[in-house]
């Protein structure tokens, strides 16, 4: 089951002009490729979170240039780029009692489109998801898209 979980990388990071350009730039050098990302204004300070295809390397990029970063466990969740696919999945995770914590998404030229969602119970999410035909990513398909 743990094969299904992806390695998302967090940092806390003051909200200000090119910052997010360095993080980028640093990333640039190293050859770490950035697959999805969000970032979540708090004031003077931002949550970034993302999801790259070498997350030990870029942990330690970051560690090194001083954030306060960690590694989360999060699903990556393979959709139809149709109407009604996020609410397919809440409902399905739900009625198990699954809490969704955060998500964001992003499509593909394929034509489909990838969830991510950290969520508060990960063996009954992906059970749940498995259960309902609910195709899943792992890190080789991050890597790979």
């Amino acid at each position: 089951m743990d094969e299904k979980f992806i390695k998302q990388i967090s940092l806390f990071a003051e909200n200000k002009p090119g910052r997010l350009a360095s993080i980028a730039s640093s990333f640039k050098e190293a050859s770490v490729n950035i697959r999805a990302f969000t970032i979540a204004e708090a004031g003077d300070f931002g949550i970034i979170r993302m999801v790259v295809d070498k997350p030990e390397k870029a942990h330690r990029i970051l560690h090194d240039a001083g954030f306060t970063v960690s590694e989360t466990d999060v699903l990556g969740i393979q959709m139809e780029d149709v109407p009604g696919q996020l609410a397919t999945i809440a409902e399905v995770l739900g009625k198990k009692g699954v809490n969704i914590d955060y998500a964001y998404a992003f499509v593909t030229k394929t034509e489909k489109a990838f969830l991510i969602i950290r969520v508060n119970d990960l063996k009954t999410a992906v059970e749940t998801l498995y259960e309902e035909g609910i195709p899943l990513l792992d890190m080789s398909d991050v890597q790979s898209i």
